[in-house]
């Protein structure tokens, strides 16, 4: 029978963009770091916890039509299940879904922490004051699509992996960008959400469980 060994925890961690799409109308990119720890199931199933911290950013005094503008220094912690590709398929096969057994999709839910460096407060051609919160904690729902691309190890059993990740946050309340203006105009019926494309390294220790199918 075809079987392999693999380990059953990894902690990882990388560096990658925020992409927001809130309430303002210019949505912009910054820098993000994040750390991982998991449990694998089997290679291809896992759950574990994720920290987050950078900022969030978007809006600009100059083109906004309101004038509004954010910088969010944000921290987050999520925890999340990762289900991959090689668990439904044969993927000895080809050469293609052997590579593409690692693909997953993920999903989780927990808690980002919201901390304004700045916000434009007020509408200066108006002198409207733009409620909201400098600091604030809101539920947040990640949704993962990625690939770990594993190294082949000496001993056989995969260790470590780049990892490539798109992730989705969507959040409850309004305290992403700061602004919480329920009015007529602003509309603020949507979820605050934003994207994270990160790359990092995870590496696999610990316990060794045993696989029904060979992962090489």
């Amino acid at each position: 029978m075809a079987q392999s060994n693999f380990y059953k925890l990894s902690i990882g961690g990388g560096i990658g963009y925020t992409h927001s799409f809130t309430d303002v109308q210019k949505h912009d990119f910054d820098l993000a770091g994040y750390g991982t720890l998991d449990y694998h199931f089997t290679p291809f199933v896992s759950f574990g916890g994720e920290l987050q911290k950078g900022q969030i950013v978007g809006g600009s005094v100059q083109t906004d039509p309101y004038e509004r503008q954010f910088v969010n220094s944000y921290t987050s912690a999520t925890v999340n299940g990762k289900l991959a590709l090689g668990a439904f398929i044969n993927y000895n096969r080809s050469s293609f879904s052997n590579f593409a057994k690692y693909l997953y999709v993920g999903a989780g839910a927990g808690v980002i922490h919201n901390k304004m460096r700045s916000v434009a407060r007020f509408q200066e051609s108006t002198g409207y004051k733009f409620p909201g919160n400098d600091y604030s904690n809101n539920i947040t729902f990640p949704f993962d699509l990625g690939l770990n691309i594993y190294f082949r190890s000496y001993s056989g059993i995969p260790r470590l992996a780049v990892n490539i990740n798109l992730q989705t946050n969507v959040t409850v309340g309004e305290g992403l960008d700061g602004y919480d203006d329920s009015s007529v105009r602003f509309k603020n019926s949507n979820p605050d959400i934003y994207n994270y494309y990160s790359v990092g390294i995870k590496y696999h220790f610990g316990p060794v469980g045993v696989s029904r199918k060979s992962l090489y």
